[in-house]
């Protein structure tokens, strides 16, 4: 029995060592990369001073073109995570000031995220192999339920998250693999679907007093930073649409871009414009908010 306790203790120890090993390589391969991602970029960038930034989800992230905020003379990035949420709009907007960025505009495509305060497990990943080198993104996941075992346990957040951040992409990035999240600014252009879906539901949808946007708020008025917050097009055959204007009246100062290009055939889905709409709608915004 004796012999049997000390064999299972030293297996034991023996996978907490690996599982610590392998912490140390993942991390040190994250800590080394600047190009996969936009959180990696941000996070491996130096003090960066922008007049535009564009944070939110894909309806951000495909929306909003930024070289033709460039284009006006107006240093630009599109930051919009496909997938992601306000948690990690807040999330990034805190590891940009942590990194030393100076903002004078922040655009929000802060519309449909509003229904929830959940983490995007496919976005909020991409933080995790930074836990223990910023304070600040180790405080923004410490109100999560796993916290205590992403932190605390070796490895453990890079088994949970295996897709996002496990082998596959650890190999990826060692090898400096190129993506194309980085190109156009960050701008994601999307094409003309023949056969894309052309409706949506919203009628399950409640805008709530959402904690992350309350957040990126109070960022934004303690660091002098013009915060600019939208609801973004959707297309014509929407059920539920007065989610928009239920919106408005929580939020009275977020601007309604909902209706504000017309015609399915600016459309790649019902809830993401094509590349000739979001020039449409870009334009539109450069021209109600920039045009001074």
């Amino acid at each position: 029995m004796k012999r049997f306790v000390l064999l299972v203790l030293k297996m034991g120890i023996g996978i907490a060592l690996i599982a610590i090993l392998l912490d140390l390589c993942y991390t040190q391969v994250y800590l080394h990369d600047a190009k996969r991602n936009k959180v990696a970029m941000v996070y491996h960038s130096k003090p960066t001073r922008y007049d535009v930034v564009i944070l939110g989800s894909s309806r951000a992230n495909n929306h909003f073109v930024a070289p033709m905020f460039e284009k006006k003379g107006l240093k630009t990035f599109n930051y919009g995570m496909s997938g992601g949420h306000l948690f990690e709009a807040s999330l990034m907007l805190k590891v940009m000031l942590e990194r030393g960025y100076t903002l004078k505009n922040v655009v929000l495509e802060a519309d449909l995220s509003l229904a929830n305060e959940q983490q995007s497990e496919l976005v909020a990943a991409k933080f995790l192999p930074y836990l223990h080198d910023s304070k600040t993104i180790a405080t923004h996941f410490a109100t999560q339920p796993n916290f205590w075992a992403w932190y605390y346990l070796p490895f453990y957040r890079y088994i949970a998250f295996e897709p996002q951040i496990g082998m596959r992409e650890v190999y990826a990035t060692s090898t400096q693999k190129q993506t194309n999240v980085l190109d156009n600014l960050g701008y994601y252009p999307l094409g003309k679907k023949p056969n894309a879906n052309m409706k949506n539901n919203l009628t399950n949808l409640k805008p709530l007093h959402n904690r992350y946007y309350q957040e990126i708020k109070q960022i934004c008025k303690t660091h002098n930073i013009h915060l600019i917050t939208l609801m973004t097009p959707m297309c014509t055959n929407v059920v539920g649409i007065d989610y928009f204007d239920k919106v408005k009246q929580l939020y009275p100062e977020i601007y309604n871009y909902e209706n504000a290009v017309e015609g399915d055939q600016y459309f790649s889905s019902c809830g993401h414009l094509n590349d000739a709409g979001a020039r449409r709608f870009t334009a539109r915004i450069i021209k109600d908010f920039f045009n001074k």
